[in-house]
């Protein structure tokens, strides 16, 4: 028996949240990078008694366009697992049911469901510097009452159909200051960017961010007036700070 993590974290907060709960399970620890282009994720070997965790950040109430394209290439068989969506303070939406739907299909059982919060991965004045130390406690209790729960029925918030999804967002370009060390490139997770000019594809973009925060030297900028633009859009919704969700079997 071990933990498996099924991640795809671009800039972080998604994978330190998921680092906290499998902390508390103490079984040897296999990561799948979703972000990972040229991983072949048909090949991932999951036993039915793992203990499975996937985690993923919301973007706009949705799932990750990308990263459910390649959970859906891992065969469950049968293994247990509890889903974490992570998201800045503003809402998750239908990013759980979308994800507990695939996990289904790939022939996961899911067990527990959790929402999480973490700094905003564009807008970082909202839900700074979290999770903190009282999201780290929490997430600790979650990850002990998941251990220790029985298996039965979860009941996921959201929708179905699921709400439409949004555009790619904001397109990160490099600036006069780019070294072209060529680290953006190959951590792109949908090689967006070209490794000869840097810019990204607006077409292939999907805004995620892992180049503007993985550029050694800062040297990857967004529109200004956008990013301004989006924080008053939110303002209001991330004005309270959320708290943690876990969803057992009842």
């Amino acid at each position: 028996m071990k933990t498996v993590e099924i991640i795809f974290s671009p800039t972080g907060g998604t994978e330190k949240v998921a680092r906290i709960l499998t902390s508390r399970w103490e079984l040897d620890t296999v990561t799948i990078d979703l972000s990972d282009a040229k991983a072949d994720f048909s090949q991932c070997v999951i036993e039915k008694e793992d203990r499975v965790l996937i985690a993923m950040p919301s973007f706009g109430g949705r799932a990750p366009a990308v990263a459910m394209e390649r959970l859906k290439r891992i065969a469950g068989n049968g293994a247990g697992c509890t889903l974490v969506c992570v998201y800045g303070n503003r809402a998750y939406e239908d990013t759980l049911v979308e994800m507990e739907d695939a996990a289904k299909e790939c022939g996961f059982r899911v067990i527990a469901a959790v929402a999480a919060v973490a700094e905003h991965s564009i807008l970082p004045q909202y839900a700074t510097g979290r999770p903190d130390a009282a999201d780290k406690k929490q997430l600790e209790q979650f990850a002990d009452a998941i251990a220790s729960g029985t298996e039965g029925a979860v009941s996921i918030p959201g929708n179905r159909p699921y709400k439409k999804s949004g555009g790619a967002g904001l397109v990160p370009k490099p600036t006069k200051d780019c070294v072209k060390c060529g680290l953006c490139a190959a951590k792109c997770p949908v090689q967006a960017i070209d490794p000869a000019s840097f810019a990204a594809d607006a077409k292939k973009c999907i805004g995620c961010m892992r180049c503007f925060k993985q550029c050694p030297g800062s040297a990857r900028k967004v529109n200004g007036l956008m990013v301004s633009i989006a924080g008053m859009a939110i303002k209001k919704a991330c004005s309270v700070r959320k708290e943690n969700e876990l969803y057992l079997s009842e």
